[in-house]
């Protein structure tokens, strides 16, 4: 059994760490605040490109010429799994689930004879996937710098990932990202960029576009490619910082109640010391 100084140590040591996560759970919930704000801000824009590129994807069906972008190589044999994960922990099963996602999906094109290749943006995805994946990872984007996502930093992945399929480096490419939802909800989600994804409902009313397709599609494919990671990076901030609060506030009150436990500990453990001299005194006393 622990001494009363042990117990007095550890007491102090969990409200100490205590101290810690109640003020980590407050610095996520400000920080959810902006981060929730830009990725709700960010969706219309993402979304309304999405709706274009539907009508104009639809307008170019069957046409010969067709960009590479939109309709891809042809071929279906090599895929790039872009893993957008955080730089740090401490945010619970947030970092682990897009992860698993990513290599539950990895797993099923490996089964089916597929070449892999992935590209990890945030230090957490490359730690999780790299165990069973380090032949698969061709780099990994470091963002800790970034202390306020901007699309330039989108744009940098983005221009990556199109020269790399200029390059024929691969055929499909495939982002994964946690949609926010709420704080306590986190959806890992997997969105084809390579080709890119033509929504049938969204592509229903047809438009005239001036100047004609051909050239829109040539400035907007690539730089739907840059939105929709500057997107996901978006949603993926919310979702750190929501996992991030719910995480700390499940570990202070995991905490108060280790201390109170301990703290019962310590008084038991003192009552029962106090009571042992009172009889070695007495006893003492009476011998005399």
């Amino acid at each position: 059994m622990p001494s009363l100084k042990d117990l007095r140590n550890r007491i102090a040591s969990v409200k100490a760490t205590q101290k810690i996560t109640k003020a980590m759970q407050m610095v996520a919930a400000a920080k959810l605040r902006r981060a929730q704000s830009a990725a709700e801000a960010a969706r219309p824009y993402a979304g309304r490109m999405a709706v274009v590129l539907s009508n104009l994807s639809s307008a170019m069906h069957g046409r010969i010429g067709a960009p590479p972008l939109m309709v891809g190589t042809g071929k279906d044999q090599v895929h790039l799994l872009v893993v957008c994960t955080a730089e740090r922990g401490l945010c619970g099963g947030f970092n682990s689930s897009i992860a698993r996602l990513a290599r539950d999906h990895a797993m099923e094109l490996m089964q089916q004879g597929k070449t892999v290749k992935m590209l990890c943006v945030g230090k957490k995805g490359n730690d999780a996937l790299k165990r069973l994946f380090a032949k698969q990872i061709i780099g990994v984007e470091d963002l800790r710098a970034v202390r306020s996502l901007a699309f330039k930093d989108a744009r940098k992945i983005g221009d990556k990932v199109i020269d790399m399929f200029e390059a024929g480096e691969y055929d499909v490419c495939t982002l994964f990202y946690a949609k926010f939802q709420s704080v306590i909800s986190q959806v890992p989600t997997a969105q084809q960029l390579i080709p890119a994804s033509v929504d049938a409902e969204a592509s229903e009313s047809f438009y005239e576009y001036e100047p004609d397709e051909e050239e829109i599609l040539a400035d907007l494919l690539p730089r739907n490619v840059s939105v929709q990671i500057f997107q996901a990076l978006l949603e993926n901030a919310a979702s750190e910082q929501g996992a991030r609060m719910t995480a700390m506030d499940n570990a202070t009150r995991n905490a108060g109640d280790m201390i109170d436990k301990l703290t019962l500990t310590y008084n038991r453990s003192r009552q029962a010391q106090i009571t042992k001299e009172l009889i070695e005194i007495i006893s003492g006393a009476e011998a005399i």
